[in-house]
């Protein structure tokens, strides 16, 4: 691109508009690998791809989320806490009904153990945050 220029010695470019990054602000003076890199990020991830970048900034942190991270897409933080306690717990029938899931799951989130990304109505990406 900077040889075609109709300036001589033409060195730098700059990214006026995008679009297609799902919620990742791309900077005007990002590098085209770094740009490449970002695009293929969100095109394995396309419903998660922008905001874990938008959260992280760095792409090998977001890359970590989407890889290891990741719990699952829920309905909602509390469908999360009930299965992931009936999965790690034996709850006896009579307390069963006293177990506030809700709670659970914005002790989870305000705690710092989950980040979630809302894509859509009941949609809620569940990550862990280690």
């Amino acid at each position: 691109m900077l040889d075609e220029s109709p300036f001589e010695d033409a060195e730098e470019y700059v990214i006026h508009d995008y679009e297609g990054f799902n919620g990742y602000s791309v900077s005007e003076y990002e590098g085209i690998e770094a740009v490449n890199n970002v695009a293929c990020f969100i095109e394995e991830n396309p419903e998660i791809g922008g905001e874990l970048l938008d959260y992280f900034s760095y792409i090998e942190e977001a890359r970590k989320a989407a890889e290891e991270n990741y719990c699952g897409c829920y309905k909602s933080l509390a469908d999360y806490a009930e299965e992931l306690t009936e999965q790690t717990s034996q709850i006896p029938e009579h307390l069963q009904y006293y177990i506030d899931y809700e709670k659970m799951g914005c002790d989870m989130e305000l705690g710092g153990d989950v980040f979630t990304i809302e894509t859509g109505y009941e949609e809620i990406h569940i990550f862990w945050n280690h």
